[in-house]
């Protein structure tokens, strides 16, 4: 057992081994009642110890759309005191490296208490390591129009940051030396952070890993949307409607939202969703985002924030793969992709078949959307940082399974485990199979832990010129502009 004092109170934590961990600590009032919809309100300070031995309740979702949801770890802990965060540290009366994770879910699904987060194997390495839960779909992204209140979930993010700032001290953290590190939802989160002016002086260090700072909305999308969502409820579109409508019930008509825009990916209807495909994201709302995050980031913002992103090789895959579309979708739908990207359908076809002259219609399609929703977003931050003189390292991540008949390649969230250098998780067994390679773990891992430790994950700097990237694999070496002739073709377009 182990004790530590924060500003509401006193935490019972528990020893494992040499790492002390607390868990369900909260950062902010329970989001119901009078406090939904509002912005993060004040913990209520206790008295005596309070246990924190166990993960604390999580925030409402439903489950991913099959077959994702018997492929990506999903914890779901009823509560209403869900913002709540994890902590794991190596030393409580240390002044160590901070990391604070913040998951992925395409901001309707995800929590900061699945295992695979299990931040032991970071504190054994010298880094105090922080798991965040934030809300979720309607509750944390639903836009309704003027007046009405956006981007909560990002507001609770800054709400955990800033209690970092005033109480990681506690556990032996730094909170000079905070990194905020992000996946996919997590990433983009980040990247409009690194935007906001708010977040200034909340972190030193960031990590975008598939994500970046394109994945937002104008408030006339977010309204669409919104309306939309209400139409589909049969209720008014006000903050009140919405409150009074079960979960459930929001959950579902969330994903018949995504199904439609998906259906009818219409940007005179649907805005920028339309090729997002996302029915919640950051909204640029003239407060928290005074600016499409990419656009400040270009002008500046957060220059003085050391930043690490990159991709995996094969993102899309995990989303065509095991629903059989890789094998489906034809030269057609090819060529209507990339015509909806804004590109020439016959230039497009041409760059992708020179990196591979066997790939099916259904193989490039994984390939330019891949590059679409997350390389040139990755590359066009640290274009744009490059410019202001701001650090900034970029990886890839290349290795790919055996599952799936070696079809599944180096997807969407492959490279978790191996972050984490927590392989042997059980739940990965589906979407990873076995034998994961602990040398790739120790590579990217101790780049990781580098990086939060002194800002260097020990490669050389991005730039317009070498554009070096660091290809994580079984054998993991730099490359200078990987894919050149894919990257060029998207200038002007993405």
């Amino acid at each position: 057992m182990v004790t530590v004092a924060t500003r509401d109170g006193k935490l019972l934590g528990a020893k494992d081994g040499t790492i002390a961990v607390f868990k369900g600590i909260p950062y902010a009032a329970p989001p119901i009642g009078p406090n939904r919809f509002l912005p993060p309100q004040p913990v209520k300070a206790w008295g005596g110890l309070r246990d924190a031995h166990s993960y604390g309740p999580t925030a409402p979702t439903g489950p991913y759309p099959s077959p994702l949801d018997k492929l990506v770890p999903e914890v779901d802990i009823p509560g209403d005191d869900y913002l709540n965060l994890n902590i794991w540290t190596p030393n409580p009366a240390g002044r160590l490296p901070v990391m604070v994770w913040l998951h992925g879910g395409a901001f309707t699904n995800g929590s900061g208490s699945v295992p695979l987060y299990d931040g032991s194997r970071f504190a054994r390495d010298g880094v105090v390591f922080v798991t965040v839960n934030y809300r979720l779909g309607v509750d944390g992204f639903l836009h309704l129009g003027p007046g009405d209140v956006a981007n909560l979930g990002l507001l609770d993010q800054l709400a955990a940051m800033r209690w970092v700032q005033e109480n990681i001290t506690a556990f032996g953290g730094d909170p000079g030396k905070v990194t905020v590190v992000g996946e996919s939802a997590g990433a983009m989160s980040i990247g409009a952070l690194l935007a906001a002016p708010r977040a200034a002086g909340l972190f030193r260090r960031a990590v975008l890993q598939s994500g970046a700072a394109h994945h937002t909305f104008s408030p006339d999308t977010a309204r669409a949307l919104g309306h939309h969502l209400a139409d589909l409820l049969g209720i008014p579109p006000t903050r009140e409607a919405f409150a009074d409508v079960p979960f459930d019930q929001l959950s579902r008509s969330a994903e018949e939202l995504r199904v439609a825009v998906a259906a009818n990916p219409d940007p005179a209807r649907w805005g920028e969703a339309a090729v997002n495909l996302m029915p919640f994201e950051p909204v640029v709302d003239g407060e928290l985002l005074p600016l499409p995050p990419i656009h400040a980031i270009a002008a500046g913002a957060s220059r003085d924030v050391d930043v690490l992103i990159g991709t995996n090789s094969d993102e899309f895959r995990l989303f065509l793969v095991p629903t059989g579309l890789l094998d489906a979708l034809g030269d057609p739908h090819l060529r209507a992709a990339a015509a909806g990207y804004g590109l020439d359908p016959d230039e497009a076809v041409a760059a992708y078949l020179e990196e591979d002259a066997k790939a099916s219609p259904g193989e490039m399609l994984s390939a330019l959307s891949t590059d679409w929703y997350y390389r040139l977003p990755a590359i066009r931050l640290a274009e744009a940082r490059a410019r202001h003189g701001g650090a900034t390292y970029m990886y890839e991540f290349g290795w790919r399974p055996t599952s799936f008949d070696g079809r599944i390649g180096a997807c969407h969230t492959a490279e978790i485990p191996f972050v984490f250098d927590n392989l042997d998780d059980p739940a990965l067994l589906p979407l990873l199979g076995t034998a994961l390679p602990q040398k790739l773990a120790d590579a990217m891992h101790g780049a990781w832990v580098a990086f939060a430790t002194d800002g260097n994950p020990g490669w050389a700097q991005y730039d317009s010129i070498d554009r070096t990237t660091m290809h994580f694999d079984t054998s993991s070496q730099t490359r200078t502009d990987p894919r050149a002739n894919q990257r060029a073709l998207w200038d002007g377009h993405r």
